[in-house]
């Protein structure tokens, strides 16, 4: 049985995604590895084992295109009202809380922020399947 260890996005700044993440969602560097023209940090939290690989390589000066294959990245809160009004204090551009239904029953309650570089992340409220 495979399992899932991380999700890898590329960054330009080092210091100011791992600021948002910490920020933003309690993530901290697990570990970080320098080599020779590009850079790979490991964050997590204390409640799960998967990870977020951020990629900085050092000779990028131009933003990423993030192109129309990215999805986002989600992430699962007690209380996603509190989280929503943290996050817009932060300064970080967040959607709109919205509900999805399906066949008549709630599927999910989130909104959408955004991290330094563009990628869009998805904040669920914890409730069914998402826990």
């Amino acid at each position: 049985m495979a399992k899932a260890v991380h999700s890898m996005v590329r960054v330009q700044d080092e210091r100011r995604s791992v600021a948002f993440y910490e920020k933003a969602f309690g993530l901290r560097v697990a570990d970080r590895f320098a080599f020779e023209g590009f850079t790979l940090v490991y964050l997590r939290n204390p409640d799960a084992d998967f990870e977020l690989e951020l990629t900085i390589n050092h000779d990028r000066t131009e933003p990423y295109s993030l192109g129309d294959g990215y999805g986002h990245l989600a992430f699962v809160v007690e209380d996603l009202d509190a989280e929503h009004r943290r996050l817009e204090a932060l300064g970080s551009t967040v959607t709109p809380i919205k509900q999805l239904a399906h066949g008549g029953q709630l599927l999910a309650t989130f909104f959408f922020v955004q991290d330094p570089d563009g990628y869009k992340i998805e904040v669920l409220q914890r409730y069914g399947r998402y826990r």
